[in-house]
């Protein structure tokens, strides 16, 4: 692929916006007549860049995002995304002007949270968020007068109503059933709502697993996170035949070689101890990259030149050591995969995050902001390079 800008980083990400685009368009297939795609892009796109993926986007046709908090809300206008903003996550009333004149859509978290907005003597848009059953954020359900009164407050317009599905990730009977609870006890709270004389607005439950696994609900919205960039956020959780794509590699170089002989130890504390003379590489990238520490010593592997080889010893800060013994080849400057292909191979974010016990909407949104995101031209890019240099010459 050709890039925006030669690689110059110790260690970058490699986002490929054709991929997320291509999972959106696969996911919207999924939704039912009238639905649309909510992309949530919170985490800085679960570390794609939010920016860049919303403005991607948005010229695909998606017309709503979401976000956690204000300041990704406002960054995301700031760069040009001209959409449905909605902020899925508690905004102080302090918060309220802001909101208003960035043009962002609140998530109304309690009827407390509803009466303080409402307060701030700020006109807002806002959707409210109903609790059926995560008790996380959200106006009970059955708790008919406590919408209504919220519905009802001064300075908020009501556009949307939605909820949280807790375990539509999971297959048990149990699970299952409990889907079912959460989304008989949310049609029913919005259909009260309607028969009061109350516009629920745009309605919204599905995250990503809820479009997966769910049959087509009669939805607005329905907002796709982690299967947004083509990643499940368990290794079991991917199917046979998956039709999304992975969006980002995480690339690194090798900064120096390093022989071993048998029975010395390296890198701190000495956890690594060679059996037999070892090449060991030097790579430029470590946990405060956002890395999980834990990554090196719980099995962690690399590809380099398209074989996967062992990382050795703890992680640094900055850097981590690779066992290279078996691609003799192997010279500074090498680019190393830690997540994404090389050559044949390939390794996924679902498996890194299983080594480390966690999933990967947690691993992708702990990528630092010292890596650089570089993505690869488009047509759309090509065309304004093209464009650029026939003004050039023109000139």
């Amino acid at each position: 692929m050709t890039y925006e800008r030669a690689i110059t980083a110790r260690a970058w990400r490699e986002v490929d916006l054709e991929a997320v685009a291509h999972n959106a368009a696969c996911l919207q297939k999924r939704m039912g007549p009238g639905c649309r795609l909510m992309a949530v892009v919170k985490a800085d796109a679960y570390g794609h860049g939010a920016g860049p993926v919303a403005r991607y986007l948005e010229r695909r046709g998606v017309a709503a995002f979401a976000v956690a908090c204000l300041a990704e809300g406002i960054s995301l206008r700031r760069r040009g995304v001209r959409g449905l903003i909605l902020i899925l996550g508690y905004t102080p009333p302090e918060g309220a002007e802001e909101l208003a004149r960035w043009r962002l859509t609140q998530c109304v978290a309690d009827e407390a949270h509803g009466r303080a907005l409402s307060a701030a003597g700020v006109p807002l848009e806002a959707h409210l968020a109903l609790d059926t059953g995560m008790h996380r954020l959200g106006i009970p359900a059955e708790d008919h007068e406590a919408i209504a009164r919220t519905w009802a407050l001064p300075n908020l317009k009501v556009t949307g109503t939605f909820s949280h599905l807790c375990v539509s990730d999971g297959a048990s009977p149990e699970e299952q059933a409990f889907t079912r609870t959460q989304l008989d006890r949310f049609y029913g709270a919005v259909a009260r709502m309607a028969a009061a004389g109350l516009d629920p607005g745009a309605v919204h439950i599905q995250a990503s697993y809820g479009i997966l696994n769910l049959p087509p609900q009669p939805c607005a919205w329905a907002r796709a996170g982690i299967a947004l960039y083509g990643v499940y956020s368990r290794e079991e959780d991917r199917p046979t035949v998956d039709p999304l794509r992975p969006a980002l590699s995480l690339r690194a170089r090798v900064a120096a070689l390093r022989t071993v002989p048998a029975g010395e130890g390296a890198g701190y504390g000495l956890a690594f101890r060679a059996g037999e003379d070892t090449q060991l590489a030097v790579v430029t990238v470590g946990y405060a990259d956002g890395l999980p520490r834990m990554l090196a010593q719980a099995g962690g592997e690399i590809l380099i030149r398209g074989v996967r080889c062992p990382m050795a010893g703890r992680m640094c800060m900055d850097q981590l050591l690779v066992d290279v013994t078996g691609v003799p080849q192997t010279v500074p400057g090498d680019v190393v995969t830690l997540i994404g292909r090389d050559g044949g191979a390939e390794i996924r974010a679902e498996e890194v995050a299983a080594r480390c016990g966690t999933i990967t909407n947690e691993l992708l949104s702990r990528l630092g902001a010292r890596l650089p995101i570089l993505r690869p031209l488009t047509e759309f890019d090509h065309a304004l390079i093209m464009e650029a240099s026939d003004q050039q010459t023109l000139g």
